[in-house]
């Protein structure tokens, strides 16, 4: 049995939450978000209790318990407190500053990259070195900034480029330890 799939999503007294077949929408203070559950798993919601259960235990039915619990418990908390990710840049000249709604990044290129946001997040910038991405939806808060680091990934060399706040950089020795070890 599913572990993740029977614990019951707590939705609170903020956040609407409304049941249209296989469609659930959450309506909150930072949005709205709808998901389209497969038709083999079942929500009831009964005192602010919200409960995803499934007909039996079919191999395909267990797979997909715990993970649609797991998509509506994001957006529950994402509509109610939502998600960010923070992503430094590194590197000497390397910065961001905001432009409009979206970001311009300066990270080695001839040329400034501009970037909008996507669904409904919002780009901050803290200090020339810092961006922050906030939104409802987790999925679209990762992706963006996965978007971004992918811009200019991190240099296991000289560590220069863009990382996500607590991600750790093994650097690697370069040419000059195999060069003294030859004499």
């Amino acid at each position: 049995m599913s572990r993740v799939g029977t614990t019951p999503i707590i939705v609170p007294p903020e956040v609407d939450v409304s049941l249209d077949g296989t469609k659930i929408s959450v309506k909150g203070k930072l949005g709205e978000l709808s998901y389209n559950f497969p038709s083999m798993l079942t929500c009831k919601i009964t005192n602010g209790i919200l409960l995803v259960e499934r007909e039996n235990d079919d191999p395909e039915q267990r797979s997909l318990h715990g993970l649609c619990r797991s998509l509506i418990s994001n957006m529950v908390i994402g509509v109610s407190q939502g998600f960010s990710r923070k992503l430094e840049l590194i590197g000497t000249g390397y910065r961001a500053q905001k432009k409009g709604t979206g970001l311009d990044i300066n990270v080695g290129y001839s040329h400034p990259i501009e970037i909008e946001p996507q669904g409904t997040n919002q780009l901050e910038v803290v200090g020339q070195n810092i961006i922050i991405i906030s939104g409802p939806d987790k999925q679209c808060v990762g992706d963006q900034a996965a978007r971004i680091r992918k811009i200019r990934k991190p240099n296991p060399f000289t560590g220069k480029g863009i990382k996500y706040d607590d991600e750790v950089i093994k650097r690697k020795a370069g040419k000059a330890a195999a060069t003294s070890a030859g004499l």
